[in-house]
């Protein structure tokens, strides 16, 4: 990238397990600081040989009060305050302030979930850009609750339930905010972000991701070298795409693209995605046609993760088999497989190696991450791994990728496998699933919506429910339809349509898809839920 950053200009994130965490460094290089996330443990020499101007303490999924609860060094409040280093806790990180500096944090009386309200009380340093009384929606994400506040710190924003929303300690330069500005639910967080790290502590914006695939391309070229032959995994999504033709410009036709029919694509998909693969995008495409072996592994297995596990554990065995196919025409066997996981995949599976994240929880294994064989022949190139979907959309326009690429909506790498919940195989779920979901997204497209919403689905759910079709009594399958906003897919809404447009739809799978009688829609956003529904 560009020459190395300022030091005094460092953002260093204490990382405690939040599934936000490099989402606030993301946030914060998008204002041009350049921003570095560490573990929340690290010892005190860590943190203080990056000199950092100002250290954010992440969120987690912790209590404060609870044994063995990751903290930051002893000496670190010392350091702070006589190296003039500012501090924001977010959330975990505003407790652990709290119960460091001798407050006290409890088990809230009433949680706090997803969009709330806040009320500014003060116009100190936090919201000095703001009028007392202002209010404005936030992103809570907290069970936990301050009791009291340690001396010399003051509140200032409550939410509407009462609780302290954000706090601060001009002296000390300690801040708090127990919510999470860095998501795009916060509609005014990134102004609070903006406003304290330029008016309050004063960094300079002296960063640009202007080379990041500059040095994307470096990495490709240092890693594989100049003669090896690499496989990169194709499903004709924006991730996997964006890929490829990235490392297709690094070492050119060394690289080896590999479409797999599992069986689980959505409606026509194997021919739509190789077509579009010729016409646009003039990448070398194999297709493989491996769903017997995909249906009949899966054949009885219900339990998500498992479902996910294998899956990972057949992409892997199909293109260690391509390789050696390879090897018989080319001579030599290629070494590496290029995958387009991000990093809402690795956050998602489990701590990256080496990372530090070492209390963060799992919410799935992605195929692609958590359910990697440990035995794998083919060394991994994953370019795009610590970057966010629409991190990817920009990289992808920088290289001229087609737009038709670039809008897809995301499409799970196990498929309709964890969009039919249970047993894939059983009666004709899939085919029902896939007929459903074309008429969801079709209507979608029609009506203009397509652009404008994040991701849009159907789930085929494991319930029966009685119904009347043709004067007669029925007792079929019902399907569930499901549709977003998000910026970056770790946090999301349920999208509003208007209710014609439901009722056509519902009205149109129940005519045209036999065996459903039955439509509903998920109106959950995330969190609590996640996007996908195993």
């Amino acid at each position: 990238m560009n020459s190395e950053p300022v030091k005094s200009d460092l953002v260093l994130i204490l990382d405690y397990g939040s599934q936000y965490t490099h989402l606030i460094a993301r946030r914060i290089r998008s204002l041009n600081i350049f921003s570095l996330c560490i573990s929340g443990t690290s010892p005190l020499d860590d943190i203080t040989s990056h000199n950092p101007k100002v250290v954010i303490l992440s969120g987690g999924p912790h209590s404060v009060y609870s044994a063995n609860a990751p903290t930051f060094p002893s000496g670190f409040v010392e350091w702070a305050e006589s190296n003039g280093c500012f501090v924001l806790g977010i959330c975990y990180g505003l407790q652990l302030i709290v119960q460091r500096l001798g407050g006290e944090v409890r088990a809230g009386e009433k949680q706090e979930y997803g969009k709330m309200e806040i009320e500014i009380g003060m116009n100190l340093d936090l919201f000095g850009n703001k009028n007392v009384g202002d209010r404005q929606v936030v992103w809570m994400s907290h069970g936990d609750e301050v009791a009291w506040l340690p001396d010399e710190f003051e509140v200032v924003a409550r939410s509407q339930q009462g609780a302290v929303a954000a706090m601060e300690n001009r002296k000390k330069r300690f801040y708090g905010l127990q919510y999470h500005p860095e998501v795009t639910h916060s509609p005014e967080g990134m102004e609070t972000l903006r406003h304290f790290l330029f008016d309050v502590c004063g960094i300079c914006a002296s960063w640009s991701t202007e080379n990041v695939v500059d040095e994307e391309l470096s990495l490709v070229k240092g890693t594989v070298g100049h003669e090896d032959h690499v496989i990169c995994a194709l499903s004709g999504g924006v991730d996997s795409t964006v890929a490829a033709t990235l490392v297709h410009k690094a070492i050119g036709d060394r690289l080896h693209c590999v479409f797999v029919d599992n069986g689980l694509l959505r409606y026509r998909e194997r021919e739509r995605v190789m077509e579009a693969f010729e016409r646009d995008l003039h990448l070398p495409v194999t297709c493989v046609d491996a769903s017997e072996k995909f249906l009949s592994k899966l054949k009885g297995v219900v339990d998500p993760e498992m479902k996910r596990k294998i899956i990972g554990n057949l992409f892997i065995t199909i293109f260690d088999a391509f390789a050696h196919d390879l090897e018989q025409k080319l001579g030599k066997k290629p070494a590496f497989l290029v995958q387009g996981t991000l990093y809402p995949d690795v956050i998602e599976s489990c701590p990256p190696p080496g990372s530090g994240r070492t209390h963060s929880h799992t919410i799935k294994s992605h195929h692609c991450v958590g359910g990697l064989p440990k035995d794998m022949k083919l060394k991994l190139i994953e370019p795009l791994k610590l970057l966010f979907k629409d991190e990817v959309r920009q990289l992808g326009r920088m290289m001229n990728v087609p737009e038709g690429f670039l809008k897809r909506h995301p499409f799970p790498g196990p498929g309709l496998a964890i969009r039919v919940l249970g047993d894939v195989t059983e009666g004709n779920a899939l085919d029902i699933l896939r007929q459903v979901d074309e008429i969801f997204i079709q209507a979608i497209k029609d009506a203009g919506l397509y652009d404008t919403i994040w991701q849009a689905f159907a789930v085929f759910l494991p319930v029966r429910s009685v119904g009347v079709q043709g004067d007669q009594r029925t007792h079929s399958h019902v399907v569930a339809l499901r549709a977003v906003t998000s910026q970056d897919g770790m946090t999301a809404d349920w999208y509003y349509f208007e209710h014609k447009f439901l009722a056509d739809v519902a009205r149109k799978i129940c005519n045209r898809v036999r065996g459903v009688n039955r439509v509903v829609q998920d109106i959950t956003s995330k969190p609590p839920s996640t996007i996908e529904w195993e």
